[in-house]
């Protein structure tokens, strides 16, 4: 008797991952976890980093990715400019996402 493998009807795959291992992100904490790291989000991937608070404006290095989070740790202070830049182009996309799920 020989048995398959079912589809359930959806994929269970992840999508790829916005970040690579040894790429250095300029970043800006916004909470922190359970466990005392900073959390932030690279393009809506939730990145921890240790050794830092929220608020805090920080140049990152990317250490490990899982499934649904990546680690990273601090390599130095970020610039000013480049942090803005980061945060209006994720706002940017954050609208454009929302006007494509109206229009549906």
């Amino acid at each position: 008797m020989r048995y398959e493998r079912r589809g359930r009807g959806f994929a269970r795959g992840f999508p790829p991952k916005p970040v690579e291992v040894g790429k250095e992100y300029d970043v800006e904490i916004e909470e922190i976890s359970r466990r005392g790291e900073g959390i932030t989000r690279i393009k809506g991937l939730v990145t921890f980093v240790p050794n830092t608070k929220q608020g805090d404006h920080v140049r990152i290095k990317i250490t490990r990715i899982s499934r649904r989070f990546a680690e990273a740790e601090v390599v130095g202070e970020a610039e000013a400019e480049e942090v803005e830049e980061a945060e209006e182009e994720e706002t940017a996309e954050e609208e454009e996402a929302a006007e494509e799920g109206e229009a549906e």
